[in-house]
């Protein structure tokens, strides 16, 4: 099975990669006024829904609800997903959801 990168397994794979995640996405992208961090939770969501960057949505859908996503919000937005971005892509996204969050 391959391994998921998360921030930590990142910085020891290729610490450059790390470096500049950190600094142009989180500490300037992601800080961006124009849309809250919630908003950024949901496009990257959708983004690596309809993709299928499966392996990018445990952490960010963590990071969601940190950002202030409840689970409701999460399931209703893979739902409206369906549509755009393909069944098959949301019912996956969807797989990533626990039960009881």
């Amino acid at each position: 099975m391959k391994e998921i990168l998360d921030r930590e397994t990142l910085a020891r794979r290729a610490p450059k990669l790390a470096e500049l995640t950190q600094q142009v996405l989180f500490d300037d992208i992601w800080q961006r006024g124009v849309l809250s961090a919630r908003e950024r939770s949901l496009l990257t969501l959708a983004t690596l829904t309809a993709l299928g960057r499966v392996a990018q949505l445990p952490w960010h859908i963590d990071f969601a609800r940190k950002n202030g996503l409840t689970q409701e919000e999460l399931i209703e937005g893979f739902t409206h997903l369906a549509f755009y971005a393909g069944w098959p892509a949301a019912v996956t996204a969807l797989s990533y959801l626990e039960e009881n969050n």
